[in-house]
């Protein structure tokens, strides 16, 4: 019988979010959960719901599948990670990441 172990859940989310190099509040920020819910879900203290986990997964650019079993993305669709990481900047950074674009159109950069 298969059941969630959500000790692994949690640890392979923390291990995700550290991997981006995200603050706890910055994941609660992007996937408008409560203070302290993440830390709870991380710990295994509270159990996380469907929409929780795909509120999360789409904050840390990630599938299902890789929190709840620990398997590896095989391919990323370059839109939505693009995308994904564009919402996780701040207005500067998006500015600068248009402008590093606009300069691999322009050929400037090979």
């Amino acid at each position: 019988m298969s059941y969630v172990d959500y000790k692994k859940v949690g640890q392979r989310l923390a291990a995700r979010r550290h991997q981006l190099g995200l603050k706890q509040w910055q994941v609660i920020e992007m996937a408008g959960l409560s203070d302290k819910y993440l830390s709870n879900i991380e710990r295994a203290t509270s159990k996380i719901s469907i929409d929780v986990l795909l509120r999360l997964c789409d904050a840390l650019d990630t599938t299902p599948d890789c929190i709840l079993l620990g398997t590896t993305e095989k391919s990323e669709d370059v839109s939505a990670a693009l995308e994904s990481r564009l919402r996780r900047m701040d207005a500067k950074q998006q500015k600068l990441a248009l402008d590093i674009m606009d300069c691999i159109l322009d050929n400037k950069i090979n």
